[in-house]
């Protein structure tokens, strides 16, 4: 277990959206020089990126985005749509003081931090990234043919082929119970977002991830991504599936942070 703890300004819902991660038993962070900001998959939340804090020095501010519906909003109705998504997490980082950051989204997250960015764009220029990270996605104006249908049965079958960290937790009831409707609601999200056929072009470089053996993803979807980007596009392909990413924290921290100039040095246990 790690530490999360609340950031954000004063938008109202801001400090919800956006949780920091540190590592359990550290110094409290000192004055950050650069920023994180990692956007969870379908059914994620904001703690799918604490191994990250391990492996980032503490001038790096790691920041995750906890959507609705979920571990400490499980009260709160989960979010069904883009807008309310990454205008949410547009505003909540807007508010934060101002540093180089970069954004970064796996999955489902690749896609809301791409809209993410947009809005920050238009609509706060000073917060908008230096660099943007999709992972395991196809672009959003290519065709997604294997989403599955929003009953259970049809939502678990699809989560235990993409192969996430512990699948059997839907085996236990109450855990079951608990994690359904966030899921739902993020496969509903994505349902609703096929339409989009032109989607507005970036001015911020872009680095498309991917594994190798992902079949909602395979590596040639990638290139898709470098129609939205007017800057620099590049991919990197890594061994593994949907989420190949798991026990790949050092390496990806240190692609990830290398493009804030800053590195991304180990810290001291």
């Amino acid at each position: 277990m790690g530490n999360a703890t609340p950031a954000g300004g004063g938008a109202a819902g801001g400090p919800r959206w956006l949780k920091r991660l540190t590592v359990p038993g550290t110094p409290a962070p000192q004055a950050a020089r650069a920023r994180i900001v990692c956007l969870p998959h379908a059914g994620g939340a904001a703690n799918a990126y604490q191994s990250w804090a391990r492996h980032l020095p503490p001038a790096i501010e790691l920041l995750a985005v906890q959507y609705p519906g979920r571990q400490d909003r499980l009260s709160e109705p989960c979010s069904e749509t883009m807008e309310e998504s990454a205008g949410a997490a547009a505003a909540a980082l807007a508010e934060l003081p101002v540093l180089p950051t970069v954004v970064f989204g796996h999955s489902m997250g690749a896609l809301v931090a791409y809209e993410t960015t947009l809005r920050l764009a238009r609509h706060a220029p000073h917060a908008a990234p230096v660099h943007l990270f999709v992972s395991a996605a196809p672009a959003p104006h290519r065709d997604r043919e294997d989403l599955p249908a929003l009953d259970d049965e049809s939502l678990i079958a699809y989560s235990r082929r993409q192969g996430g960290a512990q699948p059997e937790v839907y085996d236990i009831p109450e855990l079951r119970e608990l994690l359904l409707p966030s899921l739902r609601a993020d496969f509903r999200l994505l349902t609703r977002y096929q339409g989009v056929r032109e989607p507005a072009r970036t001015d911020v470089p872009v680095t498309a991830f991917g594994g190798d053996r992902d079949a909602g993803c395979p590596p040639g979807e990638l290139a898709g991504w470098g129609d939205l980007t007017t800057a620099e596009f590049s991919t990197r392909v890594f061994p593994g599936g949907h989420f190949y990413l798991q026990g790949r924290e050092e390496q990806l921290t240190a692609l990830v942070a290398g493009a804030l100039g800053t590195g991304a040095a180990t810290p001291t246990p």
